[in-house]
Formats: C-alpha cells, structure tokens, sequence
C-alpha cells in the first residue's frame, strides 16, 4: 500500500515480542530428523557432544547414519571430508569454539578446499550462549569461518530460522559454517520465516534510527527498538542472518537511509557483522557513520547470559542509549 508520498511500504514478517515469543523444544533435533528422512544421503557426526548438541534423536532414528567419533575433533572433519568426497552430504556437530579453534586446519583443508563438496558444521553455544568463560565463548568464530573461502556463513535468531537454515544449508552445495542453539529455543518469527541463504530481512521499519543485527544479537536488536519506541524513537531493525554470502545491496540501501547506524551481534565487533557492514558502506562511497555493538577487544567474563549482556552493555537498555546517541539523539 503507498503512502501520501506514494512510496511502497515494505511488507514486514510476523516478529513476537521477545518477552512472550514461545519456546520451541529442540529445533534443530526436529529439523535434522525431517531432513533426515527426506535425504537418505545426509548422516551426522558427533564428537561425544551427542546429548549436548541435540543430534540424539538423529541417531536413534537413524543409526547406521550416525557417526560417534569421540572426543576427537579434527578427526571428525577429516572423515566428514572423506564423507562428502563420495556421494554424502556430512554435518558434523560440535561447540563452535572446538569447530573453528581446534579443528579449524581441517575444516579448511578436510571441508572447505574442494570447493563445491557439500559438508555442514552446526556450531553450538554460539558467542555468548554459555555460563564458562574463553574456552567455550565462540566470540571469533565467524570472522575465522568468513575467511574460508567458499564458506557459507549462517547465524539464526530464533528457532523458527534455524530450522529452516540447516534444511537450507543441507542443499546449498558447498561448505556451510551454522551456529545453532540446543532446548528450548525462541521462536521470535512466526514459521514460516522465508529463510533464504544470501538474504537479509527487515523486521522493523522506522525513520529515526537504524540498527543491524545477526543471530541473537538481532533479537538484542529488536529489544532495543522496542524500548526506543516506548520513549517515541522508532528505529528500524534489519536482520542479516547470512555473514557470507553477505547482503551488500540490502544493507546498503538499508545505511543510505540514515546518518548513523548501529551493528549488533553475539561476537567480537571484530571480523563478523559489523566489520562486514562497514566494508559495505565504505565500498558503496555512503555517508553514514558504523557503531559496532558486540564483545569488545577482550575475553568477556563468565556468567549467566543476562549478566554478560549487561557487563558488555548489550542489554536492552544499554543498546537503546547507544542507538539514540548514534543518531544524534533523536
């Protein structure tokens, strides 16, 4: 429907309130044995993580597609590469940070050298997802995965995109880094959400100020225009579930809109969204000024989630203040 300036608004998806989106329990369980019976040539590979990434079910369902390797990381990799080089489409299942630190030579070499080998590596306990401190905080893990060439690089918000993501992955044809969340998982987007690998999506509209996010840090996002609007400040949201193949003309369109806009996700500000986003605006020659809201240049504390958040002023409140200022006040 155009407005009285005759522009078409954009239609926006159904986006829950964060505070009463239901939960889902085990997404990616449930969407793996899908997947499961309808490719006969997908199998799963676990490294002694089984109970722990959610691929229990798989293996019950399917066990002579179920690989337990043990703890043994770059192994798994290197037999997930065996795997995709004869007619088998891998995913092999672990904690992001022993996928992209421990395992990361063989996930180039094993998975991500041979071009168009489909393999996927579901990552759990993506950034900040965990209580433990720098040993299980995947805070780099997509700048490291969006180096690799040819690696597609997918971080979902909420239960309903990682579904439909993995199945995407499944069929993209090429090596796939994916973070992913265990248990009860939100479902912030009403299914189905039109997951499309290389898309981005804009939640929110608004003329005041604008925020990017990815994964969590997009539901983060979504929290801080919602509190912006309850003070009058409408901030539009786009969500770029896909750090590689990046959305470069959305974002830039999406930049062009304001004087200033804020990145955020569940990473460093380093090397993954934000350095993205800049990369995009400075190439499109935009006059809009890049804040990165994201770990800092340090290893983050331990602790619960909400704790961290608010130690890393990635809070609701803290993310709104930042916006605000960024867009001169407004």
């Amino acid at each position: 429907m155009p407005d009285s300036t005759g522009a078409v608004a954009p239609v926006l998806p159904e986006v829950r309130p964060i505070a009463s989106a239901p939960l889902v329990s085990a997404p990616f369980a449930t969407a793996m044995e899908e997947i499961g019976r309808e490719h006969p040539d997908v199998v799963v590979l676990s490294a002694d993580l089984s109970k722990y990434t959610d691929v229990a079910p798989f293996a019950r369902a399917f066990p002579d597609r179920f690989f337990q390797v043990g703890m043994a990381e770059q192994n798994m990799m290197g037999i997930a590469g065996g795997l995709a080089k004869t007619a088998f489409t891998p995913v092999a299942v672990t904690y992001a940070v022993f996928a992209t630190r421990r395992a990361g030579e063989q996930v180039q070499m094993a998975l991500a050298t041979s071009g168009h080998t489909s393999a996927v590596i579901a990552a759990f306990l993506p950034g900040l997802t965990t209580p433990f401190r720098a040993t299980h905080q995947a805070t780099d893990d997509l700048a490291i995965m969006r180096a690799v060439p040819g690696m597609t690089v997918i971080d979902p918000m909420d239960a309903t995109e990682l579904a439909e993501s993995i199945k995407a992955a499944i069929t993209a044809g090429g090596p796939v880094y994916l973070r992913a969340q265990r248990g009860d998982v939100p479902a912030i987007l009403a299914p189905p959400s039109g997951f499309v690998i290389g898309r981005s999506v804009l939640l929110r509209d608004g003329g005041d100020a604008g925020i990017i996010g990815t994964g969590l840090g997009s539901q983060w996002a979504i929290e801080a225009a919602e509190r912006l609007a309850a003070s009058g400040v409408q901030a539009a949201v786009l969500h770029v579930p896909t750090i590689k193949p990046l959305d470069s003309e959305a974002i830039a369109g999406f930049a062009a809109r304001f004087p200033a806009v804020t990145t955020v996700e569940n990473h460093s500000v380093i090397g993954a969204l934000g350095s993205a986003v800049c990369e995009v605006v400075a190439g499109a020659g935009i006059a809009c000024r890049v804040s990165r809201r994201g770990v800092p240049d340090r290893w983050a504390p331990a602790g619960p989630l909400d704790y961290l958040r608010r130690s890393l002023g990635l809070d609701a409140e803290s993310l709104a203040t930042a916006v605000a200022a960024s867009a001169g006040g407004r």
